[in-house]
């Protein structure tokens, strides 16, 4: 696996540059001793602790998947609830937050859409800026897209599922460009939670921890980019971040959560993505 990270790091540094981040950041992800455990077939659970990654200790927590094995699809929470309790009730067998949501109210703040039905709509202001992203799901199947509010207008989508977030992050491989984005959500460090397609077709669900002073302090939307460009993702999305970042398997022990939410409990809310046989 080193050697395939490896050789998709060079890679990337001869087709253009590798965002601003360092090259022993870039070494530092390429030589780390992922922790590897097969959860069930085409689910492959990663996960590495770095003492200083982007100038930080890091806890990086990945599912890999194998999109021939599973289908993916929206879960909405009514009212909203812990991502693990959620899909747990469901019947799925892994998950990952959702996209952004009123904390107070509990709906989304994001557009979405399933099989022809408005569920919600995307605030204004600076989520505007940020939700330039849109998961896409048809048959169970999962494309990451470019978003917008004009999007929504012409939406005209029957059957499947439109979540947007954001910002996405990458395209086809290429860096997005995020000079319209709110500059203060992309470059603070928080807990942030991601889904990526890899050039091999496979989804990587992604949490990086935060907020945990000498353990897990965050990572920023440019270095974000990078630790996924780096492992191989081709499109990838951000998610909601902070207290909601939360990526739980069926398969892990007691609430089956890999990560370690920042908060003093897994935070409750309006929506995950989820994994189904």
């Amino acid at each position: 696996m080193k050697t395939k990270i490896l050789f998709l790091f060079f890679l990337c540094c001869g087709i253009g540059p590798v965002m601003a981040q360092t090259v022993a950041d870039s070494l530092t992800l390429v030589s780390a001793d992922w922790q590897l455990k097969t959860l069930q077939k085409g689910i492959l659970y990663r996960k590495a602790v770095f003492s200083s990654l982007y100038g930080v200790p890091q806890e990086v927590s990945i599912f890999e998947l194998s999109p021939k094995r599973h289908r993916l699809d929206v879960l909405i929470h009514d009212p909203k609830t812990e991502t693990s309790v959620a899909a747990r009730d469901a019947g799925a067998v892994a998950a990952i937050n959702g996209s952004y949501f009123n904390m107070t109210v509990g709906n989304s703040v994001c557009y979405l859409r399933k099989n022809g039905v408005v569920v919600d709509t995307t605030s204004t202001g600076v989520l505007a800026t940020v939700s330039n992203g849109a998961l896409l799901i048809q048959k169970g199947k999962l494309k990451l897209i470019p978003w917008s509010k004009e999007d929504e207008k012409t939406c005209k989508l029957k059957k499947g599922t439109i979540l947007s977030s954001g910002p996405l992050m990458l395209k086809d491989g290429r860096v997005c460009d995020l000079s319209a984005t709110n500059q203060n959500f992309v470059n603070t460090k928080h807990p942030r939670s991601a889904v990526a397609l890899t050039k091999e077709g496979k989804i990587l669900l992604i949490v990086v921890d935060g907020r945990l002073k000498g353990k897990a302090e965050g990572i920023n939307i440019p270095e974000l980019t990078h630790l996924i460009r780096i492992l191989g993702g081709r499109d990838a999305l951000n998610l909601d971040g902070g207290g909601s970042s939360t990526l739980w398997s069926a398969a892990l022990p007691a609430n089956g959560i890999a990560n370690t939410p920042s908060g003093s409990a897994e935070r409750k809310v309006a929506n995950s993505l989820c994994v189904y046989k």
